[in-house]
């Protein structure tokens, strides 16, 4: 009897809490897919050390973990302040985009900086303020050359560097900054797996990181991130355009009306599906237990209603860089996760835009595996596009085990709902490599005498390659 397999991955972002190397081999230990590092917060020393720390972690363990480099992409933030603004109810104040610019009757209107000068462009009369998190809410009076004249709604403390959120504003700001493509060359020369591009508003954004990575020869899959209400404009452009999608919920929190996330997620979620593009959802999960050492009632059904959406992965943000309990949080994802998959099995395999002869193929492939109780997905892939497809589709229950000889490709299938990656050098013969699969996967303990596979991979046919679907019981 073998044991069953999470499908929904995980993704943990390393922090001061997990970056050490006894907690990072127990996370990889306790099934971690995935480790984030934000790099909003990082140096380039840091990174290089903990890039190759999870590399040897991993190879030790025998288990290899993707690397996802979150860059930071475009930001405005209020400046230094020399002590903090307790900002009142009703209280006029300004945002200055030229500091030490002079104004009418300026002793009188408190002020900050800016770090963005064309804000002042970008921004209309009306149009709402938010900052540190949309704790403070002002709302936009009057505006020069130099400054952006407010009247607070909702009063706040505000200190030093707060993020400031314009929601419906759409900003001039370049997706892929300087601060970005030097973060991203560190990474690529240290072999990074995924790049997520904060802050994507359009497909083009995605585009001019590909055109990046491209000139490098570099095959890392890039990750869109969507946060403002542009990205859920051109949503459908965006999916399209990327590699996976995160659905930041963080920021999309703040400047989308609360009422509006769960119904942006579930879109969101139903848009990559329809797609074949895999989907994160993140922000929150488990928030609470940053600081103590259960979780919500709330944030369990938050956790179960993604799994039960088909999500490919969850994440982890605070909850493992700051948090108490960080392996803890890993155990609770990976409970709630294999409690709801035990639930949530449909046998009609998912609906994905366009009809291919190879997707036709491998539609067949998960309509087999639905229909008979206990068999397993066998694919081999050199490139991702056979075990990409066969992901997409969602098998109810069969697990999808895919072998490649590439190691980046190897670490890449982490991301993907239902795939167990596997590294193994492929034969000349198609036939000799499957039953080499077959015989790894037995001294493995993943599969026994008498269980079906379902092989969906291409076999030799005279002189070419063509796409099949095999059933095999093992022997």
């Amino acid at each position: 009897m073998t044991t069953a397999s999470r499908r929904t991955k995980i993704i943990v972002t390393l922090g001061p809490a997990t970056e050490g190397e006894a907690m990072l081999e127990r996370l990889i230990a306790n099934g971690v897919d995935i480790i984030r590092l934000n790099m909003a917060h990082a140096k380039h020393d840091w990174t290089r050390a903990v890039i190759r720390r999870i590399r040897a972690l991993s190879t030790r363990a025998g288990r290899e973990v993707a690397i996802l480099m979150d860059i930071k992409g475009p930001e405005i933030r209020t400046g230094d302040l020399a002590a903090p603004i307790e900002l009142k109810p009703g209280e006029i104040f300004d945002f200055t985009v030229k500091p030490g610019a002079g104004r009418e009757n300026a002793e009188e209107i408190r002020s900050v900086d800016v770090n963005y000068q064309d804000l002042v462009n970008d921004i209309q009369v009306g149009d709402t303020v938010l900052v540190d998190n949309g704790l403070i809410r002002l709302e936009v009076l009057a505006k020069d050359a130099a400054h952006i004249r407010c009247r607070v709604l909702i009063p706040g403390q505000l200190t030093s560097r707060r993020h400031i959120n314009l929601p419906g504003v759409k900003v001039n700001l370049p997706s892929f900054t300087e601060k970005d493509r030097a973060d991203a060359l560190v990474g690529l020369e240290e072999g990074i797996d995924f790049l997520a591009l904060s802050f994507v508003r359009e497909a083009a954004d995605v585009t001019r990181l590909r055109d990046f990575l491209d000139a490098r020869k570099s095959k890392v899959g890039i990750i869109a991130k969507i946060e403002d209400q542009s990205a859920i404009a051109n949503l459908d452009e965006i999916v399209r355009a990327c590699d996976g999608l995160m659905i930041a919920r963080g920021d999309l929190g703040i400047e989308c009306p609360f009422e509006e996330l769960p119904v942006i997620q579930r879109r969101a979620v139903r848009t990559c599906l329809a797609q074949g593009r895999p989907v994160i959802v993140a922000t929150h999960m488990l928030e609470s237990m940053i600081s103590q050492p259960v979780p919500t009632r709330a944030e369990i059904t938050d956790v179960a209603n993604a799994v039960y959406e088909l999500a490919d992965c969850v994440m982890l943000s605070g909850e493992t860089t700051v948090g108490k309990y960080p392996l803890e949080c890993v155990q609770i994802l990976d409970k709630i996760a294999r409690r709801i998959e035990a639930e949530n099995q449909d046998d009609e395999p998912q609906a994905l835009a366009g009809h291919s002869e190879r997707l036709r193929v491998l539609h067949s492939a998960v309509v087999l595996a639905n229909s008979l109780p206990g068999s397993k997905l066998l694919t081999f892939t050199r490139y991702g596009t056979m075990v990409r497809g066969l992901a997409a589709l969602r098998p109810a229950c069969a697990p999808i085990l895919a072998f490649t000889p590439a190691i980046g490709l190897h670490r890449q299938m982490r991301l993907l709902r239902a795939v167990e990656p596997y590294l193994m050098p492929f034969a000349s013969e198609p036939d000799i490599t499957i039953e080499n699969a077959i015989s790894y996967l037995r001294r493995a303990g993943r599969v026994a005498p008498g269980d079906k596979l379902i092989v969906a991979t291409d076999i030799l046919s005279q002189d070419r390659l063509v796409e099949s679907v095999q059933l095999r019981t093992v022997r």
